[in-house]
């Protein structure tokens, strides 16, 4: 059985830094694509970055400069360092694996698993 588990969210100012992770078991991130998404209540759930099984890395535009994906292979955990944290940056963070992919991605369709969320909150 597959499971990805958030942890690292919290509440930051404007300017700060969080690290999130994302532990994941019944599956080998390194044969994986794996990806951050982020979701505002009422609005549509967006990718931030991915990272596929050749640490191949994309990113979306609000996070580029700030935010970088990395996974430990050994631990199997996924992280999401974020720096110079926006407010518009809070919302519900989920990691995502996708088992068939050629490139690293953010297709939100093509993710076979999820993760239950970490709440990050950046306050002016």
């Amino acid at each position: 059985q597959v499971q990805l588990v958030e942890s690292g969210g919290g509440s930051v100012q404007s300017g700060g830094s969080l690290r999130l992770s994302c532990k994941a078991s019944g599956l080998r991130m390194s044969l994986q694509c794996m990806a951050w998404f982020r979701q505002v209540q009422g609005k549509e759930r967006e990718g931030v970055a991915g990272i596929d099984s050749d640490s191949r890395t994309t990113y979306a535009d609000p996070g580029k400069g700030r935010f970088t994906i990395s996974r430990d292979i050994a631990e199997n955990v996924l992280y999401l360092k974020m720096d110079s944290l926006k407010p518009e940056d809070t919302a519900m963070y989920y990691c995502a694996a996708d088992r068939y992919c050629t490139k690293p991605h953010m297709m939100v369709a093509d993710f076979d698993f999820w993760g239950q969320g970490t709440q990050v909150t950046v306050s002016s």
